[in-house]
C-alpha cells in the first residue's frame, strides 16, 4: 500500500498546472517526432539536451519521458501510411499496417495502433509502479562486481540483439568505449587520448556525442537517402474508429502485448524490438485469420504496437532502479539525469522520491493526453507528412550546431561533433548500429569504475568475479546472449535436415 500512497503523492505533484504543461508539450513534440519519417526520439533528445539545462529537474525529465513514448505513438502514423518504420520497434507494425491502408483501411489501422498503444501503456506504467521499488530495494545489495557484470549483461544484450551483426555491434561499442575514456584518468590522473587539447582533459560532453551520433549523423544519412528513396504515400481516407468486429479481434493482443512489452523491456535485454516481433509471432500463432498476416491483418498491428509502447515503461525500470540504459534514447534520458547530478540507482527512490513519483504519475497523465491528441487530430497529423524533407534535415544541422555551440562557445567541440556526425553517417550507411556506441560512452566509464574498485578491494584478485553467485550467473547470461544468436541459427537447420531424413 506504501507504493500506492508514493504514486498518489506523485499525481498530487505531476497535477500541478506547471507540470500538465510540460507533459502536454511532451507528448505533443513527441508525437510530431514520430509522425516526422527519419526523425527518432533519439535525435529529438539530443537536440533538446542542450535547451533543457535551465530547467528543474522534474520538469525536464517529464518532457522527455514524454518525448520518448509520443515518438512511440506518432510512428505508427508513418509506418502504416509511408511503410517507413522510425525506430526497430515500429517495423513489426509496418508488416500489415501498409497492407491495410493501401487497402483503404488506414483509418481502423490507426486507431488500432493508438487505442492500443495506450492500453499497453497503462498496463507497462502500472507494472512500473509495482516493479521498480522492488528491484531499487534488491539492487541495494548489488556490490561492485555485480554492477561491472550487470554493465557488461547491458552491452553485450544490445550489441548482440541490436542490428544485423555481432561484428559490426562490437565495433559500435568499442568506439563508445574509446570515447568515454577520453580525459583524465579518474584514479591516477593521468591524460588519455587528449591529444594536448585543454579542451578534451574533462573527457567529450555526452550531450556532443549524442548530438553527433543522432542528430548531425541521422540528417545527413537522411539528406544522402532522400536522392535515392521514393516512397509511395497512402492517402487517409474514411472512418478512423474500430467497428464491433474489428474491437473483437484486437483487445486481446492489445492485452498479451502490453505484457510482452513490459517484460522483455525490463530486462537487460530490453528495448522494443524483441517483444514487437515476439508479439507478432505469437498473434500469428493464436489468430483464427493466420491468412491474413501480411496482407493486412489487424491483429499484427494491435498486438506489436501495443508491445513496443509497453517496453518504454519496461525500460524505465532498470533506467531508475539500476542506473542501466537498454536503450540508446533511455541512455540520452540518463545523461539528462547525469546533468542535474542525480544518479539514478538503488537510492534513487530515496534520495529522490518526488522526482520518480512524480515521473511515473506524469506517464498515467501523458498516456490520456496521447489518446485525446491522437484520436481526433490524426488528419492534423497525417498533413505534417507533406513538409520539405531537405529543409527538415537542414534544420536539424543548424540546430544540431547551435545546440553544441550554446554549451561552452568552443569551436573545437563543434569540430568534434560533426566529426562523430561523419562517423555516425557512415555508421548508418554501413549498418553499424549506433545504439552500442552510445551506450558505450555512458556507461564505460561506469563499468571501468566498478571494475578497478573491485579490484583494489580484491587487492588484485580476479577470481572475484567469479566467486560471488549474483556477479557469476550475470557474466554466464551476458556469455549466453552472445554466443545462441550466433549457434542457433547452425545447430536449428541441421536439426531440421536430420528430422526430415529420418521421417522420409
Amino acid at each position: 500500500m506504501e507504493v500506492f500512497a508514493d504514486l498518489a503523492s506523485g499525481f498530487a505533484n505531476a497535477l500541478s498546472l506547471q507540470y500538465l504543461l510540460f507533459a502536454a508539450i511532451g507528448v505533443t513534440i513527441g508525437t510530431l517526432v514520430g509522425v516526422l519519417p527519419g526523425i527518432g526520439p533519439a535525435m529529438a533528445l539530443a537536440l533538446l539536451l542542450p535547451l533543457t539545462y535551465g530547467f528543474d529537474p522534474t520538469g525536464a525529465l517529464i518532457i522527455f519521458a514524454g518525448i520518448y513514448y509520443g515518438s512511440l505513438y506518432g510512428g505508427a502514423i508513418t509506418s502504416i501510411l509511408l511503410n517507413t518504420p522510425g525506430e526497430a520497434g515500429s517495423v513489426a507494425t509496418a508488416i500489415d499496417g501498409y497492407p491495410m491502408a493501401k487497402a483503404g483501411r488506414a483509418g481502423p489501422a490507426l486507431a488500432t495502433a493508438v487505442m492500443g498503444s495506450f492500453a499497453a501503456g497503462i498496463i507497462s506504467t502500472l507494472g512500473l509502479t509495482l516493479l521498480a521499488p522492488a528491484v531499487a530495494n534488491l539492487a541495494k545489495s548489488f556490490q561492485a562486481t555485480d554492477y561491472f557484470a550487470l554493465m557488461v549483461l547491458a552491452f553485450v544484450s544490445v550489441t548482440a540483439l541490436v542490428g544485423t551483426s555481432i561484428i559490426r555491434g562490437l565495433v559500435s561499442l568499442f568506439l563508445g568505449l574509446f570515447i568515454g575514456l577520453i580525459g583524465l584518468d579518474f584514479l591516477t590522473g593521468q591524460q588519455r587520448f587528449t591529444f594536448g587539447a585543454p579542451e578534451l582533459l574533462g573527457g567529450i560532453d555526452i550531450v556532443i556525442v549524442v548530438i553527433g551520433l543522432f542528430a548531425i549523423g541521422e540528417a545527413l544519412y537522411g539528406l544522402a537517402r532522400l536522392q535515392f528513396a521514393k516512397v509511395e504515400e497512402v492517402k487517409f481516407e474514411g472512418r478512423i474508429w474500430l467497428n464491433k468486429a474489428e474491437r473483437r479481434r484486437v483487445w486481446k493482443p492489445w492485452i498479451r502485448g502490453g505484457f510482452l512489452g513490459f517484460i522483455f523491456g525490463s530486462m537487460p535485454t530490453g528495448g522494443s524490438e524483441v517483444p514487437t516481433f515476439l508479439s507478432y509471432n505469437l498473434e500469428k500463432r493464436l489468430s483464427k485469420h493466420p491468412h491474413e498476416f501480411g496482407k493486412g491483418a489487424i491483429e499484427g498491428i494491435a498486438g506489436p504496437e501495443a508491445a513496443n509502447n509497453a517496453s518504454f515503461s519496461g525500460v524505465m525500470v532498470p533506467l531508475l532502479t539500476l542506473g542501466i540504459p537498454t536503450s540508446a534514447t533511455a541512455a540520452i534520458i540518463l545523461s539528462a539525469f547525469q546533468i542535474y547530478n542525480i544518479q539514478p540507482g538503488p537510492q534513487l527512490f530515496e534520495n529522490s522520491p518526488d522526482l520518480v513519483w512524480t515521473l511515473i504519475a506524469s506517464l498515467f497523465i501523458g498516456n490520456i493526453m496521447l489518446l485525446i491528441i491522437n484520436l481526433p487530430l490524426v488528419k492534423v497529423w497525417v498533413r505534417i507528412l507533406d513538409i520539405p524533407k531537405p529543409l527538415l534535415f537542414t534544420g536539424i544541422l543548424v540546430f544540431g550546431t547551435l545546440g553544441v555551440y550554446s554549451l561552452s562557445g568552443s569551436v573545437l567541440e563543434v569540430i568534434i561533433v560533426y566529426v562523430i556526425g561523419i562517423v555516425g553517417f557512415f555508421m548508418r550507411l554501413y549498418d553499424f548500429p549506433v545504439a552500442p556506441a552510445v551506450l558505450g560512452s555512458i556507461l564505460g566509464p561506469m563499468m571501468e569504475t566498478q571494475f578497478r574498485r573491485a579490484l583494489a578491494i580484491s587487492q588484485g584478485d580476479f577470481s572475484v568475479f567469479f566467486t560471488r553467485p549474483l556477479t557469476l550467473v550475470l557474466l554466464l547470461l551476458a556469455l549466453a546472449v552472445l554466443v545462441l544468436p550466433t549457434l542457433l541459427p547452425r545447430v536449428l537447420p541441421r536439426r531440421t535436415a536430420t528430422d526430415a531424413g529420418t521421417t522420409t
